[in-house]
């Protein structure tokens, strides 16, 4: 196993997180990137706890990913399954198990502050804060895929399903966008990954 995690997260976290694998009695999937998450907990039903989470060449996500889902595990075996996912519970349990990794033995000096600013009151999802989806996205291997965010407005995207859409205004804390096919206006999270069109 340690093998295996020295492939996807930062190398001097391999042990005490072996540990937290090993102590929490964890089954770790590895799998292919999915859209729609960066991974998920799940109790089974005959008292398994497995974790899945994408493999990807961030280590520094893949990372967070883990120790997000480990959080869940603790928090409900802690507190009960009654609690909130992403409630109170979760969030002093997923700082709790992070705080000893937040050091520049484990994360670049750029990262860091962001890292440590982010755990302050961490998220459901690490793509909902902007500046730590960014941060990160820097340790991403080059690829096609900009923000929402970062898209001119009136410009056109297409999602991974290869739905078309042009960017509009933005509201609150969401980008309005119409969907070419349709005419629908759809709400994007702002780091919601898309693929820039070329006009």
């Amino acid at each position: 196993m340690k093998d295996i995690l020295t492939k996807y997260i930062p190398e001097r976290a391999v042990d005490a997180t072996f540990e937290l694998i090993r102590s929490n009695q964890v089954h770790l999937k590895i799998v292919n990137q999915r859209v729609t998450r960066h991974g998920d907990y799940r109790r089974m039903p005959d008292g398994r706890h497995i974790i899945t989470v994408n493999a990807g060449d961030n280590k520094y996500r893949f990372f967070v990913t883990l120790i997000h889902e480990i959080a869940h595990l603790v928090a409900f075996e802690k507190f009960g399954r009654e609690i909130k996912p992403h409630g109170i519970e979760w969030k002093r349990t997923f700082q709790r198990l992070m705080l000893p990794f937040i050091n520049p033995q484990i994360f670049p000096t750029r990262l860091l502050p962001i890292v440590a600013n982010h755990f302050k009151n961490p998220k459901a999802s690490s793509d909902t804060d902007a500046k730590f989806a960014l941060a990160l996205k820097h340790y991403d291997p080059e690829n096609d895929k900009h923000y929402v965010f970062e898209i001119p407005l009136g410009s056109t995207f297409r999602l991974h399903n290869g739905k078309i859409f042009k960017r509009g205004n933005k509201r609150v804390k969401r980008f309005e966008c119409v969907e070419a096919a349709t005419g629908r206006i759809y709400l994007f999270n702002p780091n919601a990954e898309v693929e820039l069109l070329r006009s």
